[in-house]
């Protein structure tokens, strides 16, 4: 199966979709329990295998996006309440909630509510993580030390931008969880590390410009 292409999964019901721009194989499809996915079964992603319920459920699973599906009947996929961002162990930033992150492709339905964001500086599909983390060798183990300021709404619009050569500039009600899961910082608007230098990590301290960090 091609990763540089979109891959339809038709439905009696409901369809689903893979994007291999954005997969990067952390597998709650295909540790799901029942049969919508299955590794080394042709087609590996069968609608019909289970209830639509369940095939909402097991897509939204996906962190990073790669995974949405067109459901005619039961509408588009419901941004979560809560805005959210998990500074994952050695790895990428996982973004859930209402997101709008400028400059993603309209093809990429997936990233509207789940993105897993580079914060390691190497990937070559920036914003996105492409698990270059693991090629770098990037280590950081997801602790985050600032507490921000209480938010007095949840949900709402979460803009993300990438600036040139810079970090991810975040604007809307967002909370940040650890690694460990802690609800660790709170705030409307913040700039996240996408270099993988700072010392302040998820937040950006300005190690982008020291390093020469290059977004494109």
């Amino acid at each position: 199966m091609s990763e540089n292409q979109v891959v339809e999964f038709p439905g009696a019901e409901i369809d689903v979709q893979w994007d291999g721009r954005l997969c990067i194989h952390v597998g709650e499809c295909g540790n799901a329990a029942g049969e919508l996915f299955v590794g080394g079964r042709e087609p590996w992603c069968i609608p019909d295998c289970c209830s639509k319920v369940q095939v909402r459920e097991i897509i939204e699973r996906c962190p990073s996006g790669a995974l949405s599906y067109s459901d005619p009947e039961g509408g588009p996929e419901v941004a979560p309440a809560e805005n959210t961002v998990t500074v994952a162990y050695n790895g990428p930033l996982y973004a859930h909630g209402e997101l709008a992150i400028e400059g993603a492709p309209a093809d990429m339905p997936g990233v509207s509510h789940r993105a897993a964001l580079c914060r390691c500086g190497a990937s070559a599909n920036k914003p996105f993580c492409d698990n270059s983390h693991l090629k770098v060798g990037f280590e950081d183990f997801g602790a985050v030390g600032e507490r921000g300021v209480p938010l007095t709404a949840l949900g709402g619009p979460l803009a993300i931008k990438a600036l040139p050569d810079g970090p991810l500039l975040v604007n809307g009600n967002l909370s940040i969880r650890a690694a460990s899961g802690r609800l660790a910082w709170e705030g409307a608007a913040t700039a996240l590390c996408r270099c993988g230098a700072s010392k302040n990590k998820p937040f950006c301290d300005g190690s982008h410009q020291q390093v020469g960090f290059k977004s494109t």
